[in-house]
């Protein structure tokens, strides 16, 4: 039985290197994490009992964890507070198989989620972290799965797992790595001659962790995403991406660009805007406007000289957006930190490059 190349994947992985998803393999992709994820966040602090909210945070970390580690669900249950190392953001997982263990790289954004949780449990480095039926955890997992529109099983922790390995796969991590990181023992024909050190190992991680924490949060101006839908004219297309925030960005390119990056549904990509390009409107309905993306922020920051000002504004999913407009203008909104407003921006304006 053959299977079909994953196109977003098989597009940008080197001659020589084969890397197929079978379309009936239960795998999310980043786009889809981002989701559950934000799906299992608002759960967590869903109920006016703190009880309920200290227990269900702890789920979240659990799947936070096995998210971002690829690690096994008897593996997160069996660490214990000095497995967890914030300074140098490594987790060591193996449980008690110590000769087995293996130290993961974690971003920092989680490890400042574990650093609290940390000081509020007061544990000890030889206590354990999560004292929860396996099964209890199974459950929920599978509940935050339909709750954000998939299949129950997908919110298996082995398909989380499965999930992780795939995106480090789709980000060019080595498969020797990949393998190392999941603490696969059996690595295939392939992997088994090249020779990885534990150096390179982390440093092959920490690299890919950083670049994905830079997409999380995003640097001014950018999205980073899944292309969601491509409608094709004549001479121009209009390219939609999903970005890992539950943002839709609209972007036109010509036909012959399509062609040359080989964008296909599916795929992950990049959209940059730059800031004179980037309009700001009041906390009035922008119904009225032509600009296809309208997105609500909230004011950061208004400098203004004596010609031009740079208003900086955050959107609902963290992303920072710098707009470039006269200080005339400026004066006009009239608006100040902690204000509501409008980023606004034509399709012509998003520039997009393939991942």
């Amino acid at each position: 039985m053959h299977s079909i190349p994953d196109e977003s994947v098989a597009a940008r992985r080197p001659i020589g290197v084969a890397f197929f998803v079978p379309p009936t393999a239960k795998v999310l992709d980043s786009v889809q994490l981002a989701e559950l994820e934000r799906t299992f966040r608002a759960w967590a602090t869903d109920s006016p009992r703190r009880d309920v909210r200290v227990s269900r945070q702890r789920i979240l970390l659990i799947f936070l964890l096995i998210r971002h580690t690829g690690a096994k669900l008897n593996e997160i249950l069996d660490l214990k507070a000095g497995d967890i190392d914030l300074e140098n953001l490594v987790v060591t997982v193996g449980g008690e198989e110590r000769e087995r263990a293996r130290a993961v790289e974690i971003p920092d954004d989680l490890a400042e989620e574990l650093r609290a949780a940390l000081e509020k449990g007061g544990h000890g480095p030889d206590e354990a972290l999560f004292r929860i039926d396996p099964a209890h955890v199974r459950r929920k997992f599978y509940e935050q799965a339909e709750a954000c529109g998939l299949p129950r099983e997908f919110g298996n922790p082995s398909t989380l797992r499965r999930s992780r390995s795939v995106e480090l796969l789709r980000g060019n991590v080595p498969l020797p790595v990949v393998q190392r990181l999941l603490g696969h023992s059996t690595p295939n024909l392939t992997a088994a001659h090249l020779d990885v050190s534990e150096e390179d190992v982390h440093h092959a991680a920490r690299q890919y962790v950083d670049r994905e924490s830079r997409r999380r949060t995003s640097a001014r101006n950018i999205f980073f995403g899944k292309i969601s839908e491509i409608v094709t004219g004549d001479i121009q297309s209009e390219v939609t991406l999903l970005t890992l925030g539950g943002l839709r960005v609209v972007s036109v390119i010509t036909n012959a660009s399509l062609r040359r990056m080989r964008l296909r549904k599916g795929m992950f990509a990049t959209a940059e805007i730059k800031a004179p390009w980037v309009l700001v409107a009041g906390s009035e309905a922008t119904d009225q406007s032509s600009a296809e993306n309208r997105l609500p922020a909230t004011v950061i920051d208004v400098g203004t000289g004596r010609i031009n000002a740079e208003i900086l504004l955050r959107l609902a999913d963290g992303t920072e957006i710098c707009s470039i407009t006269t200080a005339a203008s400026s004066r006009r909104l009239k608006l100040r930190s902690g204000d509501q407003a409008w980023v606004l921006f034509g399709a012509y304006c998003v520039v997009l490059n393939r991942e």
